[in-house]
């Protein structure tokens, strides 16, 4: 899979979230300012696995109805990913 910029940019923006929810910490923020900056990642990254998610099942659906395959077992598992990371 081809992981796009958009995608890279999204993880790296989580990455800053998470450095500065650490930063939080350590200078002992107040607890509710603590919880929506994790929760406002936690949301980042159920939307970055979304994204990752439904470009792979696009991408692989166009490469099995080019080779005439079955595309229903790639939305199951697709489908089971997204459950999964839930």
């Amino acid at each position: 899979m081809n992981y796009n910029d958009q995608m890279k940019n999204r993880v790296k923006r989580i990455e800053g979230q998470l450095r500065g929810i650490l930063k939080m910490m350590e200078e002992n923020k107040d607890c509710k300012e603590v919880i929506t900056q994790l929760s406002a990642t936690r949301t980042a990254i159920d939307r970055t696995i979304g994204v990752v998610v439904s470009s792979n099942l696009v991408e692989c659906v166009q490469k099995a109805e080019e080779t005439g395959q079955d595309t229903e077992k790639l939305v199951v598992e697709a489908v089971n990913l997204l459950v999964k990371s839930r």
